[in-house]
């Protein structure tokens, strides 16, 4: 928003007029200028969310739709702590708002959700694949760090390690639950289980 690039703290009237949309549409989205300060700031992050995922694997193998999993949750931990007042904020005007019918916050973290697992649209099936974003939805953002912070009292370091396990053990499910023989990705069995070969010498067998 150019005038929030420009230093400016714009009414949502005046945003409403910059953007040359009517007022009444600008107040249901953004009922208090509070509300349109902070968005526009998270707004301002997809950027550097992009840029991450830009680098992270782009194979639709299941190590690389991790890789891509963990990325998106390590960026998203990393600017959710460095806009945490904002989006403190962002919470706070929410929950005192009536249910307009249209949707109270942005899109962001389900459009990057969906880029990050967008090798595995198609694959897994339309309900898992649409159960699998509402999932992780949960695992990263404001909502997963005040639980993991403000309840669990964990620090910042520890609430991402839980958050990134949460995350790949979705993701690790629902490739689970596809039929076929796609290769589990690496590190997804249990610790020191060992797999016994067919035909393997196994010791007498005792009467």
């Amino acid at each position: 928003m150019p005038l929030i690039a420009a230093g400016g703290r714009p009414t949502v009237t005046e945003a409403a007029d910059a953007a040359q949309v009517s007022r009444r549409t600008a107040y249901r989205y953004f009922p208090c200028q509070e509300k349109l300060l902070a968005e526009a700031a998270l707004e301002a992050l997809r950027p550097a969310i992009d840029a991450a995922l830009a680098v992270a694997p782009h194979g639709d193998s299941p190590d690389e739709v991790e890789g891509r999993v963990r990325a998106l949750v390590h960026a998203v931990h990393r600017l959710t702590i460095e806009n945490e007042q904002h989006l403190r904020t962002m919470i706070a005007v929410t929950v005192r708002e009536t249910p307009s019918g249209v949707p109270r916050r942005g899109t962001r973290r389900l459009d990057w959700i969906e880029s990050a697992l967008a090798p595995l649209r198609g694959q897994v099936g339309r309900a898992a694949y649409r159960r699998l974003v509402s999932a992780m939805a949960l695992c990263v953002g404001i909502e997963s760090l005040l639980v993991l912070r403000d309840i669990r009292g964990l620090a910042p370091a520890e609430a991402l390690r839980v958050s990134e396990w949460m995350a790949v053990a979705l993701l690790r499910a629902t490739l689970a639950s596809v039929p076929g023989d796609r290769p589990p990705p690496r590190g997804s069995g249990p610790r020191g289980s060992r797999r016994r070969m067919p035909g393997r010498n196994r010791g007498p067998t005792r009467a």
